[in-house]
Protein backbone atom coordinates (compact mmCIF):
# COMPACT_ATOMS: atom_id res chain seq x y z
CA UNK A 1 0.00 0.00 0.00
CA UNK A 2 1.19 3.37 -1.18
CA UNK A 3 0.25 6.99 -1.45
CA UNK A 4 1.69 9.92 -3.39
CA UNK A 5 0.55 12.32 -0.71
CA UNK A 6 3.61 12.05 1.04
CA UNK A 7 2.76 12.82 4.89
CA UNK A 8 -0.54 11.98 4.81
CA UNK A 9 0.76 8.60 4.59
CA UNK A 10 3.51 8.68 7.00
CA UNK A 11 1.17 10.23 9.95
CA UNK A 12 -1.38 7.59 9.14
CA UNK A 13 1.08 4.68 9.89
CA UNK A 14 4.34 5.46 11.05
CA UNK A 15 3.29 4.85 14.12
CA UNK A 16 0.99 1.96 13.56
CA UNK A 17 2.03 -1.66 13.60
CA UNK A 18 -1.13 -3.14 12.00
CA UNK A 19 -2.11 -2.60 7.80
CA UNK A 20 0.07 -3.53 5.56
CA UNK A 21 4.07 -5.03 5.81
CA UNK A 22 5.29 -1.99 3.26
CA UNK A 23 4.22 1.56 2.28
CA UNK A 24 6.03 3.39 -0.21
CA UNK A 25 5.76 7.07 -0.85
CA UNK A 26 7.39 9.80 -2.60
CA UNK A 27 8.01 13.26 -1.34
CA UNK A 28 9.70 16.30 -2.52
CA UNK A 29 9.82 19.90 -1.36
CA UNK A 30 6.29 20.89 -1.63
CA UNK A 31 4.85 17.38 0.62
CA UNK A 32 3.31 18.81 3.69
CA UNK A 33 4.07 17.17 6.85
CA UNK A 34 7.41 15.12 7.95
CA UNK A 35 8.49 13.90 4.39
CA UNK A 36 8.79 17.28 3.02
CA UNK A 37 11.99 17.95 1.59
CA UNK A 38 13.68 20.67 0.13
CA UNK A 39 15.83 22.23 3.13
CA UNK A 40 15.00 21.88 6.94
CA UNK A 41 15.45 20.48 10.26
CA UNK A 42 12.89 17.56 11.63
CA UNK A 43 13.53 17.48 15.58
CA UNK A 44 13.86 14.22 17.58
CA UNK A 45 11.01 11.58 17.11
CA UNK A 46 10.71 8.13 16.81
CA UNK A 47 8.59 5.96 14.47
CA UNK A 48 6.76 2.36 15.88
CA UNK A 49 7.42 1.49 12.06
CA UNK A 50 10.84 1.32 10.25
CA UNK A 51 11.84 3.25 7.84
CA UNK A 52 13.75 3.07 5.00
CA UNK A 53 14.88 6.52 2.71
CA UNK A 54 16.43 7.58 -0.17
CA UNK A 55 16.75 10.95 -1.38
CA UNK A 56 17.99 11.90 -5.14
CA UNK A 57 19.70 15.18 -4.65
CA UNK A 58 21.02 17.23 -1.89
CA UNK A 59 22.07 15.20 1.25
CA UNK A 60 20.52 14.41 4.36
CA UNK A 61 22.51 14.07 7.91
CA UNK A 62 20.66 11.75 10.37
CA UNK A 63 21.49 12.03 14.11
CA UNK A 64 21.03 9.22 16.81
CA UNK A 65 21.64 8.65 20.54
CA UNK A 66 24.77 6.61 19.11
CA UNK A 67 26.01 8.87 16.52
CA UNK A 68 24.96 10.46 12.77
CA UNK A 69 24.57 9.36 9.63
CA UNK A 70 25.34 10.77 6.50
CA UNK A 71 22.40 10.36 3.62
CA UNK A 72 23.94 11.08 -0.20
CA UNK A 73 22.07 10.57 -3.05
CA UNK A 74 21.59 7.23 -4.30
CA UNK A 75 22.03 5.95 -0.46
CA UNK A 76 19.39 4.88 1.53
CA UNK A 77 19.08 5.31 5.34
CA UNK A 78 17.63 2.59 7.59
CA UNK A 79 15.65 3.59 11.02
CA UNK A 80 15.18 0.64 13.20
CA UNK A 81 11.01 1.13 14.70
CA UNK A 82 11.40 2.90 17.78
CA UNK A 83 14.90 4.49 17.32
CA UNK A 84 14.67 8.62 18.09
CA UNK A 85 16.56 10.02 15.82
CA UNK A 86 16.52 13.95 13.97
CA UNK A 87 17.20 14.69 10.60
CA UNK A 88 18.91 17.70 8.84
CA UNK A 89 17.73 18.03 5.27
CA UNK A 90 19.82 19.78 2.52
CA UNK A 91 18.42 20.98 -0.72
CA UNK A 92 16.50 17.87 -1.21
CA UNK A 93 14.38 18.25 -4.25
CA UNK A 94 13.17 14.69 -4.41
CA UNK A 95 13.01 11.27 -2.73
CA UNK A 96 11.29 8.59 -1.37
CA UNK A 97 10.53 6.60 2.26
CA UNK A 98 9.24 3.16 3.20
CA UNK A 99 7.61 2.15 6.12
CA UNK A 100 7.91 -1.63 7.39
CA UNK A 101 5.82 -2.59 9.70
CA UNK A 102 7.55 -4.28 13.24
CA UNK A 103 6.14 -7.94 12.09
CA UNK A 104 8.58 -7.42 8.85
CA UNK A 105 11.45 -6.09 10.30
CA UNK A 106 12.98 -9.66 11.37
CA UNK A 107 16.47 -9.73 9.70
CA UNK A 108 16.63 -6.25 8.93
CA UNK A 109 19.53 -4.22 10.29
CA UNK A 110 19.23 -3.72 13.99
CA UNK A 111 20.79 -0.70 14.24
CA UNK A 112 20.48 2.51 12.23
CA UNK A 113 22.84 2.67 8.98
CA UNK A 114 22.91 3.99 5.77
CA UNK A 115 23.13 1.25 2.48
CA UNK A 116 23.39 1.06 -1.48
CA UNK A 117 20.45 1.20 -3.59
CA UNK A 118 20.64 -1.16 -7.21
CA UNK A 119 18.24 -1.19 -9.70
CA UNK A 120 15.92 -3.89 -8.32
CA UNK A 121 15.73 -2.19 -5.26
CA UNK A 122 14.78 0.92 -7.08
CA UNK A 123 12.57 -0.72 -9.81
CA UNK A 124 10.68 -2.48 -6.67
CA UNK A 125 9.82 0.67 -5.14
CA UNK A 126 8.70 2.98 -7.68
CA UNK A 127 6.20 -0.29 -8.10
CA UNK A 128 5.10 -0.02 -4.49
CA UNK A 129 4.93 3.76 -4.71
CA UNK A 130 2.42 3.16 -7.57
CA UNK A 131 -0.30 0.84 -5.34
CA UNK A 132 -3.64 2.15 -4.73
CA UNK A 133 -4.43 2.61 -1.52
CA UNK A 134 -5.99 -0.41 0.61
CA UNK A 135 -5.70 -2.49 3.54
CA UNK A 136 -3.76 -5.53 2.32
CA UNK A 137 -1.59 -6.09 -0.54
CA UNK A 138 -2.47 -8.90 -3.13
CA UNK A 139 -0.71 -11.40 -2.96
CA UNK A 140 2.05 -10.83 -6.17
CA UNK A 141 2.43 -7.39 -4.17
CA UNK A 142 3.46 -9.67 -1.13
CA UNK A 143 5.98 -11.28 -3.44
CA UNK A 144 7.24 -8.29 -4.36
CA UNK A 145 7.67 -6.99 -0.46
CA UNK A 146 9.59 -10.05 -0.07
CA UNK A 147 12.01 -9.83 -2.65
CA UNK A 148 12.50 -5.51 -1.66
CA UNK A 149 13.07 -6.82 1.78
CA UNK A 150 15.47 -9.08 1.11
CA UNK A 151 17.56 -6.67 -0.90
CA UNK A 152 17.34 -4.66 1.72
CA UNK A 153 18.98 -7.49 4.08
CA UNK A 154 21.96 -7.82 1.42
CA UNK A 155 22.82 -4.43 0.58
CA UNK A 156 26.14 -3.15 0.91
CA UNK A 157 26.77 -0.79 4.09
CA UNK A 158 28.03 2.62 3.14
CA UNK A 159 30.78 3.78 5.91
CA UNK A 160 29.02 7.26 6.31
CA UNK A 161 28.92 6.93 9.90
CA UNK A 162 30.60 9.22 12.73
CA UNK A 163 29.93 7.30 16.30
CA UNK A 164 29.56 9.63 19.54
CA UNK A 165 31.63 8.95 22.37
CA UNK A 166 30.29 8.79 25.79
CA UNK A 167 32.87 9.56 27.95
CA UNK A 168 31.99 13.28 29.04
CA UNK A 169 35.53 14.30 28.38
CA UNK A 170 35.60 12.75 24.75
CA UNK A 171 32.00 13.68 24.04
CA UNK A 172 32.95 17.75 24.99
CA UNK A 173 36.28 16.74 22.57
CA UNK A 174 33.91 15.62 20.13
CA UNK A 175 31.59 18.38 20.05
CA UNK A 176 34.32 20.95 20.13
CA UNK A 177 35.47 19.26 16.71
CA UNK A 178 32.14 19.45 15.51
CA UNK A 179 31.84 22.93 16.01
CA UNK A 180 35.46 24.32 14.83
CA UNK A 181 36.58 21.64 12.42
CA UNK A 182 38.96 24.06 11.54
CA UNK A 183 40.92 23.51 14.49
CA UNK A 184 43.91 22.02 13.89
CA UNK A 185 45.03 21.09 17.60
CA UNK A 186 46.54 17.37 17.70
CA UNK A 187 46.02 15.02 20.30
CA UNK A 188 47.51 15.67 22.60
CA UNK A 189 46.74 19.20 22.89
CA UNK A 190 43.21 18.19 23.00
CA UNK A 191 43.86 15.80 25.55
CA UNK A 192 44.97 18.53 27.50
CA UNK A 193 42.42 20.41 27.11
CA UNK A 194 39.75 18.19 28.37
CA UNK A 195 42.20 17.23 31.49
CA UNK A 196 43.38 13.53 30.82
CA UNK A 197 46.65 12.09 29.24
CA UNK A 198 47.08 11.71 25.54
CA UNK A 199 47.71 8.07 26.04
CA UNK A 200 43.77 8.28 27.90
CA UNK A 201 42.53 9.74 25.02
CA UNK A 202 43.47 7.34 22.65
CA UNK A 203 42.60 4.57 24.69
CA UNK A 204 39.31 5.68 24.71
CA UNK A 205 38.26 7.14 21.54
CA UNK A 206 39.23 3.46 20.20
CA UNK A 207 37.44 1.64 22.54
CA UNK A 208 34.31 3.82 22.06
CA UNK A 209 34.05 4.70 18.91
CA UNK A 210 36.24 1.57 16.90
CA UNK A 211 38.21 4.78 15.55
CA UNK A 212 41.12 6.31 16.33
CA UNK A 213 41.20 9.90 17.40
CA UNK A 214 42.52 10.85 13.77
CA UNK A 215 40.51 8.62 11.96
CA UNK A 216 37.30 10.00 13.95
CA UNK A 217 38.32 13.98 12.93
CA UNK A 218 38.74 12.90 9.56
CA UNK A 219 35.37 11.45 9.23
CA UNK A 220 33.53 14.30 11.16
CA UNK A 221 35.53 16.43 8.64
CA UNK A 222 34.26 14.36 5.61
CA UNK A 223 30.56 14.67 7.36
CA UNK A 224 31.16 17.93 7.14
CA UNK A 225 32.54 18.38 3.48
CA UNK A 226 29.00 16.47 2.52
CA UNK A 227 26.85 18.94 4.18
CA UNK A 228 28.83 21.71 1.99
CA UNK A 229 29.05 20.05 -0.98
CA UNK A 230 24.92 19.72 -0.71
CA UNK A 231 24.25 23.72 -0.18
CA UNK A 232 27.06 24.46 -3.34
CA UNK A 233 29.71 25.60 -1.14
CA UNK A 234 32.58 26.07 -3.06
CA UNK A 235 35.64 23.44 -2.54
CA UNK A 236 38.25 25.80 -1.27
CA UNK A 237 35.63 27.74 0.91
CA UNK A 238 35.15 24.09 2.46
CA UNK A 239 38.75 23.38 2.69
CA UNK A 240 39.49 26.53 4.72
CA UNK A 241 36.54 25.89 6.79
CA UNK A 242 37.77 22.12 7.70
CA UNK A 243 41.36 22.93 8.49
CA UNK A 244 42.64 22.25 5.05
CA UNK A 245 45.82 23.61 4.06
CA UNK A 246 44.96 23.90 0.65
CA UNK A 247 42.28 22.29 -1.69
CA UNK A 248 43.76 20.07 -3.20
CA UNK A 249 44.76 18.31 0.52
CA UNK A 250 40.67 18.04 1.27
CA UNK A 251 40.26 16.44 -2.19
CA UNK A 252 43.20 14.47 -1.56
CA UNK A 253 40.78 13.18 1.13
CA UNK A 254 37.72 13.07 -0.16
CA UNK A 255 39.38 11.05 -2.84
CA UNK A 256 41.03 8.74 -0.75
CA UNK A 257 37.82 8.15 0.93
CA UNK A 258 35.16 7.89 -1.78
CA UNK A 259 37.61 6.85 -4.89
CA UNK A 260 36.95 10.18 -6.71
CA UNK A 261 36.88 14.16 -6.39
CA UNK A 262 33.92 15.77 -5.06
CA UNK A 263 32.56 17.28 -7.96
CA UNK A 264 32.61 14.20 -9.38
CA UNK A 265 30.59 12.69 -6.23
CA UNK A 266 28.21 14.76 -6.37
CA UNK A 267 27.58 15.01 -10.28
CA UNK A 268 27.32 11.15 -10.01
CA UNK A 269 24.89 11.19 -7.23
CA UNK A 270 22.97 14.12 -7.98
Amino acid sequence: MARHSGEEASADYSERADGPSLIAIRGDAATAGDFRLGTREVDWHCHVRGQLFCVESGLMHVRTADGSWLLPPQRAGWIPPGESHKVSISGVTGGWSMLVAPRACAGLPRHPCVVGVNELMLALVRRAVSWSEGASLLAAQKRMVAVLLEEIRNAPREPLHLPMPGDRRLLRIARAILRNPHDVRNLEQWAHWAGLSARSLSRLFLAETALSFAQWRQQARLTLALEMLARDVSVAEIADALGYATPSNFIAMFRRSFGETPSRYLARRG
